[in-house]
């Protein structure tokens, strides 16, 4: 069935981008790019941002045809609040024509308060309260510890492929991969076949829309594309109890976050910096690495990593 879901989400995002990019610069809804940033992104000033909403529009319609279950309906309306908190945040951005909208605490705010309703539900509602170890058969009750530990998972996950989304197909080609396994892993173990289905219209959508992402990017997906990636893959596995997976599958993802959290920390007690510059990314780039091969590699990374989450169900 995530198949089927893939390919109608492929299609409805590689059809729906050709109209929503003219639609974008129309409205000058351009990106600006950081003055921190490499001197080398100037070149992308004013390319069409927030075309996130072509895939999360695939996404969702791909999935109401097979979505019957409130936990299936909870992990599509997760992924659509917090793409809706980066809709509100590149908005902002454009109509300032800034590289500023929502304050970093405003939008940690948001994205908690969504974090908090959904960990409740899945453990009032859904009762849910156990996650799966890698490489045992043992799903672990965390009794109610289980709430703080999903909000954990969704606000590392979405602020992590935030932080992705730096390079021309990074996020959309890392994001499909990770999306792909999900979808694989929640099929073979049955534990959640509309979670599988949600997971492969993401894949799907996610491919669709990497036609017009990858280099040269005639397309940004902003933070409202960034932040439904995020969402809809920790909601997906935290229905599936597939949290711990996260980790293994979605490493380029934190390992993103953490060098930004590393320089950061390291700067203010040495005045020194780790990486050249962070995200990871545009260290790679700073080394000499083409834009191309930072992401050809990190999706070869992402694929290795998957197959070893794939053996550790």
């Amino acid at each position: 069935m995530w198949i089927k879901a893939c390919i109608i989400s492929f299609i409805i995002a590689a059809l729906c981008e050709p109209l929503l990019i003219p639609f974008l610069r129309r409205l000058k809804f351009g990106q600006t790019i950081l003055e921190d940033g490499p001197s080398w992104h100037e070149k992308k000033q004013g390319t069409p941002t927030m075309g996130g909403i072509g895939f999360i529009l695939s996404c969702v319609l791909a999935s109401v045809f097979f979505v019957r279950s409130s936990e299936g309906g909870s992990v599509l309306l997760c992924g659509a609040l917090f793409g809706l908190i980066g809709f509100i945040d590149d908005y902002a951005k454009v109509v300032k024509k800034q590289n500023q909208g929502l304050t970093a605490s405003q939008k940690f705010l948001a994205q908690t308060v969504v974090s908090v309703l959904y960990a409740v539900f899945v453990y009032a509602v859904l009762d849910k309260s156990q996650t799966r170890i890698p490489f045992t058969d043992i799903n672990f009750d965390m009794g109610f510890l289980y709430i703080p530990f999903v909000m954990f998972v969704l606000l590392a996950t979405t602020n992590s492929a935030n932080l992705t989304d730096g390079l021309d197909g990074l996020a959309s080609g890392v994001g499909s991969i990770v999306a792909l396994f999900f979808a694989v892993a929640c099929a073979t173990l049955c534990v959640n076949q509309e979670a599988s289905l949600i997971s492969g219209a993401l894949a799907g959508g996610l491919l669709g829309f990497l036609i017009y992402n990858a280099y040269p990017a005639k397309v940004f997906m902003g933070d409202t594309g960034s932040l439904f990636i995020g969402g809809i893959i920790a909601a997906v596995a935290v229905s599936a109890g597939l949290e711990l997976f996260i980790i293994i599958s979605a490493f380029v993802f934190l390992f993103e976050a953490l060098s930004v959290i590393i320089q950061v920390s390291y700067y203010k007690k040495t005045k020194k910096r780790v990486f050249k510059m962070a995200p990871v990314h545009h260290h790679f780039e700073m080394c000499g690495w083409k834009e191309t091969k930072v992401v050809t590699v990190f999706c070869i990374i992402t694929a290795l990593l998957c197959s070893v989450s794939y053996l550790a169900l």
